[in-house]
């Protein structure tokens, strides 16, 4: 089968509804600038966190425009779906919906309980859910602190589960004191790609010179 002929296989990405969303405009950044098919799932409450932190809306008839206007990256050459995260007869419900994966970016409690619960309250909630199952590669970033008992229990159901749970913890090596914002947003988008096995160059690698250090 030649290149041009192969089923599109996208990568899923959720946001859910946890302060942190320029982690998840990084993550569509980079994957959009890879050439990677996207699916798109931004949960109900991920939309008000989004006009809060970056003043733009994400309306379902008008996803394109503004999805645009929130990462500032062009998109008309972009393999890019959008799931309104209340649709749960959408592609991404069910397992035999092609995906190479997907990552919750930022992960709140909530959605995190849900995936762990397999509650699938949202779109959100089960694309998670099916892609575990189907053992594909599920990266959750969850940012909130400190956390409760309950919080880290449902993280230890998600490893276990297959899931890589990488917290919204940037390091500064290669950075500096000094470092702007979205460097330091970068880094931990960059941390996530790695763990789903995704090429960037988001990040300062250890090189084991002096100055920098290890994660």
């Amino acid at each position: 089968m030649s290149a041009a002929a192969q089923p599109r296989t996208p990568w899923i990405v959720g946001v859910s509804g946890a302060s942190g969303t320029p982690y998840a405009a990084a993550v569509l950044r980079a994957l959009l600038t890879g050439g990677h098919a996207v699916d798109l799932v931004v949960s109900r409450a991920a939309r008000l966190t989004i006009l809060d932190e970056t003043g733009h809306s994400l309306r379902d008839a008008h996803w394109r425009e503004d999805l645009q206007q929130w990462l500032e990256h062009p998109l008309d050459a972009a393999d890019l779906r959008y799931w309104p995260a209340g649709d749960l007869a959408a592609g991404p419900s069910s397992g035999s919906y092609r995906a190479k994966g997907m990552i919750v970016v930022p992960a709140s409690t909530a959605a995190c309980a849900g995936i762990a619960l397999g509650l699938s309250k949202d779109l959100l909630q089960r694309a998670a859910e099916v892609n575990l199952k189907e053992r594909r590669p599920v990266v959750v970033v969850p940012r909130e602190t400190p956390v409760t008992r309950s919080h880290l229990l449902h993280l230890v159901e998600l490893i276990d589960s297959g899931a890589v749970v990488l917290p919204a913890s940037p390091g500064f090596y290669g950075i500096g004191a000094k470092a702007d914002a979205q460097r330091l947003i970068d880094f931990v988008a960059g941390k996530a790609l790695d763990a789903a096995g995704i090429e960037h160059d988001l990040l300062t690698r250890w090189t084991g010179h002096l100055g920098t250090r290890p994660t």
